[in-house]
């Protein structure tokens, strides 16, 4: 088997449910992160381990956004201002210099009408399909691609694994099967990779939802996102549905 050299990581902002929508955060967001193997072993992994022994004296922190945002857990050290602002700045500068692709979509679930399908099933096959179009462009859409799924729960997982062979097995906008694995990571695997996508998933969401909010972390990331050859970022590396 031919591994390709790039690997997935995953993860989401939002709930998927049409029951009950957050009036104020009525979005579903997916966000891939694609790291070429390589850079991802070498860099990424190697500084959020110095920056977690930096502020915590060992590197079994699990960075969550949501706990971040809210001083929860091993993250209620950042109890002042100060503490906090340099934190947030630290980090952020590791996204900002990591090289990697953001793949994303964004569901207005409140603008989504009589659609038997869930937000994450739309969202999931909009991002598989954009991803094989960067592996083609890298020349490696031939290859297994790994795409590392947080785990949620045993019928979420269920559920996901089965759109997810279901897109690879040619429900796709090409109608052929896509090289991909799923791996379903348990939440405290402390994988790098999926650390970041959890970092970036909220930012992105908020940029749609608020475009007009300051939005500093997006910022960061929006020179990330997959670009078509003329440049352009929306229906390529971000797709609004609808």
């Amino acid at each position: 088997m031919n591994f390709s050299n790039y690997i997935v990581y995953v993860d989401e902002s939002g709930d998927h449910s049409l029951t009950s929508i957050n009036k104020d955060f009525p979005i579903f967001v997916l966000a891939f992160c694609i790291f070429d193997k390589e850079k991802y072993s070498q860099s990424a992994v190697l500084k959020l381990k110095d920056f977690k022994f930096k502020h915590f004296g060992h590197d079994m922190v699990v960075l969550h956004e949501n706990e971040i945002r809210r001083d929860k857990g091993w993250f209620k050290i950042l109890n002042s201002k100060e503490k906090k602002e340099a934190f947030i700045d630290e980090l952020t500068q590791i996204i900002y210099e990591e090289d990697f692709t953001i793949i994303a979509t964004v569901i207005q679930k409140d603008k989504l009408f009589s659609h038997t399908n869930s937000p994450y099933d739309i969202a999931l096959k909009y991002c598989m399909e954009r991803t094989y179009r960067f592996l083609e462009s890298k020349n490696e859409h031939t290859k297994m691609t790994h795409i590392i799924v947080e785990q949620r729960g045993k019928n979420e997982d269920e559920e996901l694994e089965l759109e997810f062979r279901r897109v690879c097995d040619g429900y796709n906008f090409k109608n052929i099967r896509f090289p991909f694995e799923i791996i379903l990571a348990n939440k405290m695997s402390n994988s790098a990779g999926l650390q970041l996508a959890d970092l970036v998933a909220r930012p992105i969401g908020l940029s749609v939802l608020k475009p007009e909010q300051t939005n500093r972390a997006f910022e960061v990331l929006k020179d990330k996102f997959h670009k078509s050859d003329s440049g352009r970022v929306e229906g390529v590396g971000l797709k609004v549905y609808p």
